[in-house]
């Protein structure tokens, strides 16, 4: 036993965390893959740098078959074993997910030792670790294998070091059928027949051969190939990657802006499917020379590789040189692709390749700093590259329509916790991939950008970057980075919004002579009470002020960094905190300022952006909602902006109306008349875009017709509903859908469900079971059957969905959609859309009371969530059902005949 762990007591920090005194340096490991019987065998030589003295090994392994350990020691200044070739027993621990080799000799510090496990186990469509996607050929249900290592998952692969400090390089070894490919994060080095010679070669397997993967346990030398890889740099367990299956490609390069190299880009799916990987290929073309320019570091691989697959886990993952993603980010069919397709593949690809410098070259140090991978990925990804590149996708409103709102929806919660969340028990890991580390975390480094400059803030980065090459980085390496540039101390004015729960909303009461500020925590629960107000943010307020001659002047310097502070302003002329909505925070102005600010946004389009309008849109609803301001004036607000133009802001106009619909739903009444109101604004929109897209009409302009119909259609307006379900009832009886732009597909599947019976389940369920079908166009029917009425059909869909329902149905089923599901990205996310409807005091009993007997380690943070958003919907009823109603009777919205 190693003195490390004999001190470490149990349920600390560090009795979830492997010992430090061995460190892998190498992996030699060899997978043998039959996708016929689903299952894998391999064999894993670590090269082990003795840290410290030990007489006993430990690693995490988790539902591996391990059949022989062996070990191989050599001491400083010696080139021969001291210690060969005794086979060593592996104690499991199920629960810590590792395993533990007590050793007969102690191991001194300063040398190396060479561990060699084998191992096998089922290949399962359990959608993480090395698992099985399945595809139709030939009328027939066949696999191919990939894996989904993050965050914890590559134990359940191979026997490793499965944390991402213990970086290490690897040299994998594939050994599959001759007709199948092998894919992994490094180029091809060679490959082969897979001859007996090599099956019985002691440096390939040591005792692999006991293990059979034929299916009469008989081997033919005709059947297999052997296929190695090229070393691996240094990199985390977590981004190893490697998949076999019957994969065509698409494949073009790049050149290297930094060295003029030549670089591979490879598109891979299955045959019926490659045709829809041109445009992903265009935009990992695109984007990589930019990355390059912008990090001023080479991507260090000599190739990058992207696997569609039709099962997975997360939209899609980083694993170095080889991205993973589901079939609709990754695949895109041109002619039958509506616009919001083509924004989500481009930022999602664009944001896994952000990965293959933030998080792969420089690998957090533990899974608290998680915000470093994604929430950059998430800046360049949703923000800074496409908006050089793709212009046309406007995802600067983008930004701030989904990602922010995404970020202020969660942290608006008493149950929020910081971005850099302390992490002891693994359970938790899981739990922090929220809207915080992606949506928060790139949110407030784009405040960050806007206050030092774009360019101050990147050249930062590289120095960041650069500092911590094929290492693990934390907040403070990154911090210092940024201020060797600009000089300016970033950690005293970040580490409040990187280590604190929550974001402020900034009251503001107005002098002739200036404005008078003060912070405190916003909460959609209300005023914070003493106990949950004590942080003070460091604030850039980025001010907006008009002169007398309509002069706009944005002040990007003053900083909000005590709790009150005065600042001198002519209050008579217009001015606006927040310009372009850039900083983390929101804003309660006095008396007609905030009706009067949203005035002048919709009249002056040069001094006030999209953004800014987004942001009045988002602040009136979350003002009202916490009791701030009386929700009739967020009702004035979005009066102001309904002959909106821009796409993003009319969504988060509809998102706006959504919200209260979301919570009156039970309240007929108030139903029909906010439908009156959606009516009243969409309705006319609607009819001046009509439903058919011009030539080179721009995409703004198909988004907007996309939002607006859908709008219009969820609220039952007659004209909009008979057009779309007549569309879709000539496809259920002619087979052709030419008629249904890809861009209507998703409406035009929802409102035929909602206004339909048994033909449309049975069609849209046909279309999603057509293996023929291009994923957007899946994605668009799967919308479409989750939205039937009638309490058979959802019963239906439930069934058909593996068991994917509303709280009634959860309730059933719960211990199954734990049991398949409870250890994926998703399942977070499933328990939150199942009590999304949810909305008074009676359901937040019931399910504390459900709760009561379950186990909720796995997902405490999304369950508190929960119940924090059910009672904050029960105040806000019980405080603005009176106020809404009579707003709406007054303008005499009314339902529809």
């Amino acid at each position: 036993m190693s003195s490390q762990k004999a001190t470490i007591s149990v349920k600390s920090p560090e009795y979830y965390r492997l010992p430090t005194n061995v460190k892998p340096i190498h992996y030699d490991l060899i997978i043998h893959t039959n996708l016929k019987t689903s299952k894998f065998v391999g064999s894993v030589t670590v090269l082990l740098e003795i840290v410290e003295v030990t007489s006993s090994i430990v690693f995490h392994t988790l539902n591996l078959n391990i059949a022989n350990a062996s070990l191989r020691v050599v001491r400083p200044g010696q080139n021969v074993s001291v210690y060969d070739g005794h086979t060593l027993k592996v104690h499991l621990d199920t629960e810590l997910e590792r395993g533990t080799i007590d050793l007969p000799v102690i191991l001194d510090a300063g040398c190396t030792a060479e561990l060699t496990l084998d191992f096998g186990a089922d290949l399962t469509g359990a959608l993480i670790g090395y698992f099985r996607s399945a595809w139709r050929h030939e009328g027939k249900t066949e696999y191919y294998s990939l894996t989904s290592m993050a965050p914890t998952n590559a134990r359940r692969a191979f026997p490793c070091w499965d944390e991402p400090l213990f970086k290490a390089t690897f040299s994998i070894t594939m050994i599959s059928r001759k007709d199948t490919v092998a894919l992994s994060n490094m180029n091809i080095d060679s490959e082969g027949p897979y001859t007996s010679a090599d099956k019985n070669t002691p440096d390939l397997f040591k005792s692999l051969s006991n293990i059979s993967l034929s299916e009469s346990g008989a081997f033919s030398e005709s059947e297999w190939k052997i296929t190695r890889f090229a070393k691996s740099p240094p990199m985390s367990t977590y981004l190893v990657a490697f998949s076999n299956g019957p994969f065509a490609y698409v494949e073009s390069s790049y050149t290297s802006p930094l060295s003029g190299k030549v670089k591979p880009l490879r598109v891979y799916a299955t045959p019926d499917l490659i045709h829809q990987a041109h445009f992903v290929l265009g935009v990992t073309e695109t984007v990589m020379p930019r990355y390059e320019q912008i990090f001023d570091i080479e991507y260090p691989l000599p190739k990058l590789d992207t696997l569609a697959a039709a099962d997975f886990d997360s939209g899609a993952m980083e694993n170095w040189g080889l991205i993973i993603g589901r079939l609709n980010t990754n695949l895109l069919d041109p002619k039958n692709a509506d616009a919001l397709a083509r924004r989500d593949v481009t930022s999602i690809q664009t944001h896994e390749i952000a990965h293959q410098w933030f998080g792969n070259i420089t690998t957090m140090a533990w899974w608290d700093n998680i915000y470093l991978n994604e929430g950059f990925a998430t800046l360049m990804g949703s923000y800074i590259i496409p908006d050089k590149v793709f212009p046309d996708l406007k995802m600067k409103s983008y930004m701030v329509s989904v990602e922010l709102k995404r970020a202020f929806d969660l942290d608006a919660k008493l149950s929020s916790h910081p971005i850099d969340v302390p992490i002891d028990d693994p359970k938790m890991i899981h739990q922090v991939f929220d809207m915080l580390a992606y949506s928060k975390a790139a949110s407030v480094l784009r405040m960050l950008l806007h206050y030092l400059g774009e360019d101050n803030f990147l050249k930062g980065v590289s120095i960041y970057l650069k500092s911590r090459l094929f290492k693990n980085g934390v907040t403070e390496d990154l911090w210092a980075g940024i201020t060797e540039v600009t000089g300016i101390d970033v950690a005293s004015i970040m580490d409040t919004w990187i280590k604190k729960t929550g974001f402020p909303v900034v009251t503001v009461i107005e002098s002739e002579d200036g404005i008078f500020l003060r912070q405190d925590r916003f909460l959609e629960s209300g005023k914070p009470d003493k106990e949950n107000n004590e942080t003070t943010w460091s604030i850039p307020l980025s001010l907006l002020t008009i002169s007398g001659d309509g002069v706009a002047r944005v002040d990007n310097t003053i900083v909000l960094d005590t709790r009150e502070k005065f600042i001198p302003l002519d209050t008579s002329k217009s001015y606006k905190l927040n310009a372009g909505t850039v900083s983390f925070y929101r804003v309660l102005y006095p008396g007609e300022r905030l009706v009067n600010i949203a005035k002048l946004a919709t009249q002056d389009a040069p001094s006030f952006t999209p953004e800014d309008r987004i942001g009045l849109l988002s602040d009136a609803l979350a003002l009202a909602k916490a009791g701030m301001i009386e929700t009739s004036r967020a009702l004035d607000i979005i009066q102001i902006f309904r002959n909106e133009t821009e796409f993003y802001v009319t969504t988060s106009l509809a998102d706006t109306l959504n919200a209260i619909l979301d919570t009156w739903w039970e309240n007929q009444e108030v139903v029909d008349l906010m439908n009156g109101l959606r009516r009243d604004i969409f309705g006319p929109m609607v009819k001046r875009l009509g439903y058919e897209a011009s030539k080179d009409e721009p995409l703004d302009v198909k988004q907007l017709r996309i939002g607006v119909i859908t709008a219009a259609a969820d609220a039952n307006e007659e004209s909009v509903v008979k057009e779309l379900t007549s569309r879709f009832a000539k496809y259920v009886k002619t087979g052709d859908d030419s008629h249904i732009p890809p861009d209507l597909l998703r409406p035009t599947y929802i409102t035929a469900a909602r206004h339909g019976g048994p033909i449309e389940w049975q069609t849209l369920k046909s279309i999603i079971s057509n293996p023929t079908i291009t994923p957007s166009k899946r994605s668009s029917a799967i919308f479409g059957i989750c939205s039937f009425t009638s309490p058979s059909l959802i019963n239906q869909t439930f069934d058909f969905a593996l068991k994917e329902g509303k709280f009634d149905f959860m309730r059933e089923c719960f211990d199954e959609v734990v049991r398949n599901l409870g250890e994926t990205y998703a399942f977070p996310y499933i328990l939150q859309f199942s009590f999304q409807g949810l909305n008074t005091k009676k359901d937040y009993e019931e399910i504390k009371h459900f709760f009561k007997t379950k186990d909720t380690s796995a997902y405490r943070l999304s369950l508190n969530q929960i119940l924090d958003g059910i009672l904050s919907k029960a105040a806000w009823k019980d405080r603005s059902t009176e106020d809404i109603t009579k707003w709406l009777k007054e303008r005499s919205f009314v339902a529809c005949d």
